[in-house]
């Protein structure tokens, strides 16, 4: 069939020394653990120096100097800077990583942590700050690699609630929506209706059939659907089928037109402009950038373990 061949993230063994809460790291351009990569950790990753290509869960685009962006547990990752060949950027990255117990512990601290919970909860999707939130985790993330004992696990909370205060200046970038399970925050009516449409989102949805399923008239449960998730009952549906076509175009060699129709798409033109208008480029586009990044440099095909 020809459809066979994978680009896929390799997994990473990341552990913390005893004595630390979290783990906080610098290292150069190109490194063996630059790659297109996942983990179990959540990750804070600011990028010193350069400018290029992003790849955070099916988010493509580019990135500057300055960019701050955090990740949540099992969403792969990699950044690939445009330098010239055999040229090296001292200390492009810095980061911490820490564990999923260690962040539910961070977020129910106390009754004032409930914002940070929301932030971790966003990170299922990858979040890119800006403005004087990014300005202050910079900061905050260069201070953390001096400190010791006590002093560090302050500036990490400091930091963490630096991050999480204003929600206007956080963008989150993957399409993929989190795992029905991990929406503790939402209805179950809600819930009933995002599983519907993952489950059916190959398939004709109307929103009559998930307004009957949840037990509500059509028109408030319009109203409701887009107050829960923050988008309209047909462009989730839409941002759920390019989703699936992001996942495609990127592990497949699956040709477009195929992709248009097994994702639940009935025609290439409508395909094509929802594709571009939700991702910012044309799926061959995505596929190209996509490809790219997953196949730069990895100079390990095992696991790394990170000490």
């Amino acid at each position: 069939m020809g459809f066979e061949r994978r680009i896929v993230p390799d997994f990473e063994v990341i552990v913390c020394a005893p004595e630390e809460s979290f783990r906080w790291n610098v290292h150069d351009y190109p490194h063996h653990l630059a790659k297109w990569h996942y983990h179990p950790e959540y990750e804070l990753h600011l990028i010193q120096h350069s400018a290029g290509e992003m790849m955070i869960g099916d988010y493509v685009g580019g990135f500057e100097a300055g960019s701050l962006v955090l990740t949540g547990p099992g969403v792969p990752h990699n950044w690939v800077s445009r330098i010239q060949p055999g040229e090296r950027v001292a200390n492009r990255d810095m980061l911490i990583q820490f564990s999923q117990e260690f962040a539910d512990k961070v977020a129910g601290l106390c009754p004032e942590f409930d914002v940070v919970g929301d932030l971790f909860e966003d990170a299922a999707r990858g979040i890119e700050f800006s403005g004087a939130t990014a300005e202050a985790g910079r900061r905050l993330l260069l201070s953390i690699g001096s400190a010791h004992g006590a002093a560090r696990l302050l500036l990490f909370l400091e930091l963490m609630t630096v991050l999480a205060r204003n929600p206007r200046e956080r963008r989150i970038l993957s399409r993929a929506a989190p795992a029905p399970g991990q929406q503790v925050r939402s209805s179950e009516k809600i819930e009933t209706a995002i599983t519907f449409i993952l489950e059916n989102s190959a398939q004709p949805i109307r929103l009559t059939q998930l307004s009957a399923l949840c037990g509500m008239e059509a028109t408030a449960f319009s109203r409701f659907f887009k107050k829960q998730t923050g988008h309209t009952f047909a462009r989730y549906v839409n941002c759920m089928r390019v989703h699936a076509a992001c996942n495609l175009l990127a592990s497949s060699d699956m040709p477009i037109t195929d992709i248009c129709f097994e994702v639940g798409f009935n025609n290439i033109a409508n395909f094509n402009r929802q594709f571009v208008k939700i991702c910012g480029r044309s799926p061959s586009a995505y596929r190209r950038d996509a490809r790219r990044i997953g196949q730069a440099p990895r100079p390990e095909a095992l696991a790394e373990v990170r000490v």
